[in-house]
C-alpha cells in the first residue's frame, strides 16, 4: 500500500485519504468491513485467477456513479486489475499513526461503506471532509479535494 510505504517518508509531513482504506496495522481490513453493510461494488467484482476487476455495470453504478456517463465508460476501459491480496493483505505501518491526517468522505460511496469511511477517519484524528460523491470524488468533485490536499501542505486554497 502506498501510504504504509511511502507514508512514513522523513519528508511526507501528512497524509490525505480520499475515500480510501485506512486499516491499522496488522488489522484485517476485510474483518472491519464486514462490520459495516456490504457496499454494492462488491457484489460486481469479477475475477479471473489472481486479479479482479469490476464489472463493467458495478464500475459504472457503484464505482463512477457519479461521472458523466462518456467519462466513467473511458476510466472502466482502462481500469487496471488489482491482486486478490489487496483484499487479504494486512498493512505493516500505518502512517496515519504518526503522521498528521485529512480525510475526505464520499457519502454516495458504493465500494466503500461511507460509515467505514467515517469510522477511519474519527479513529485516525483526521481532520475530515464530508462530499456528496461516488468513490471517485477525486475526480467528480476535484476542487474540495484539491482544498483538502492544499490545506494538508499548508497552504491556502
Amino acid at each position: 500500500m502506498i501510504v504504509t510505504e511511502a507514508g512514513v517518508h522523513p519528508n511526507v509531513s501528512a497524509l490525505v485519504y480520499v475515500a480510501a482504506r485506512a486499516p491499522d496495522a496488522g488489522e484485517d481490513y476485510a474483518a472491519l468491513a464486514k462490520t459495516y453493510p456490504t457496499p454494492p461494488a462488491t457484489a460486481g467484482i469479477v475475477f479471473d485467477g489472481d486479479e479482479g476487476r469490476l464489472s463493467e455495470k458495478a464500475f459504472l453504478r457503484d464505482f463512477a456513479g457519479d461521472l458523466p456517463e462518456a467519462k466513467a465508460k473511458v476510466l472502466y476501459a482502462v481500469q487496471e486489475p488489482f491482486h486478490k491480496a489487496l483484499l487479504t493483505g494486512k498493512t505493516t505501518h500505518a502512517a496515519w499513526r504518526s503522521k498528521h491526517s485529512y480525510y475526505a468522505v464520499s457519502t454516495e460511496d458504493r465500494t466503500i461503506n461511507p460509515d467505514l469511511e467515517r469510522f477511519m477517519a474519527k479513529r485516525m484524528g483526521a481532520k475530515t471532509i464530508e462530499v456528496k460523491a461516488s468513490h471517485l470524488s477525486l475526480i467528480s468533485h476535484p476542487d474540495e479535494i484539491t482544498r483538502l490536499i492544499l490545506e494538508a501542505a499548508g497552504q491556502q486554497a
